[in-house]
């Protein structure tokens, strides 16, 4: 692995999908979005002109394909245990949502239990889906079970039913729905380290047409982007999930994700914003 040193910002594409349900494609997602991301299209910079992916502090570590076995996806934690015992932050693009749940075993390891900001349309909650406890639609029960998060806040959620309702109450989860959605009231001040987790069907599917599960009435670029822009954290790693370069329309998404990636790396260069 390349010498990390701490402060430094460690983007690294995961790619698995043998968790998810319906259709698979999000393995494809880290070679697509780096694609874009250099391809000239749009510059390498944050909306604050602040440099980031020309930023010495950024680290590209390139792509990992994972396995289909249990053992292989869980071994994802030790990918991401160096990055944060270096005292590096890891940016990491997937890949379905079920890496958020072996990358979390490893920051939080290191950092102890987090806040996690998680954008989303659903709060993948499940005790189980289709018989898989380890499947994209779970890993927030394993993080909540095992107490890798002290607080959990969920944005963009609206698809939901009483099983998820109940896992909500069991484990306190913040939840901002999008059918009563206010930006105002998204917390923007986290004490402690945090760690942000981006599905991209939280956005409306206007916005990231490929994503696998298509869920209308979501939220808009800038909304998220506001969220980010003036979160007051000390964030100490982030994701970017379930981007299916198979149902993209015109790199539509890709350039949602690469945007992400830039806005979300500007973020992590300058980790600890505070209150105001």
């Amino acid at each position: 692995m390349t010498e990390l040193h701490a402060g430094d910002v460690a983007y690294l594409g995961i790619g698995s999908d043998i968790n998810s349900t319906h259709l698979r494609g999000a393995a494809e997602a880290p070679a697509k979005v780096r694609e874009v991301l250099h391809n000239g299209a749009s510059g390498l910079t944050a909306e604050t002109g602040a440099p980031v992916i020309d930023d010495p502090r950024f680290r590209d570590l390139g792509d990992n394909a994972i396995g289909d076995s249990a053992e292989e996806f869980l071994g994802i934690e030790k990918l991401v245990t160096p990055i944060v015992n270096a005292g590096a932050r890891p940016l990491i693009v997937g890949g379905d949502h079920a890496i958020t749940y072996p990358i979390l075993r490893a920051v939080a390891q290191h950092h102890g239990p987090l806040n996690v900001l998680h954008f989303d349309a659903h709060s993948d909650l499940y005790d189980e889906f289709e018989g898989n406890r380890l499947s994209h639609a779970c890993p927030f029960a394993r993080i909540m079970e095992e107490g890798l998060a002290k607080r959990l806040v969920q944005v963009g959620i609206r698809s939901v039913n009483a099983h998820l309702l109940a896992q909500t109450e069991r484990f306190a989860v913040e939840v901002h729905p999008m059918n009563a959605f206010r930006a105002e009231r998204v917390p923007l001040h986290f004490d402690g380290p945090t760690y942000l987790t981006f599905d991209l069907d939280a956005l409306d599917p206007a916005f990231a047409p490929g994503v696998s599960h298509h869920e209308p009435g979501g939220l808009s670029v800038r909304q998220c982007l506001y969220i980010i822009q003036n979160l007051r954290a000390t964030l100490v790693g982030a994701d970017i999930v379930e981007f299916n370069p198979r149902r993209d329309l015109h790199d539509m998404t890709a350039m949602v994700a690469a945007k992400l990636v830039r806005e979300i790396g500007a973020r992590l260069l300058t980790p600890n914003k505070k209150a105001r």
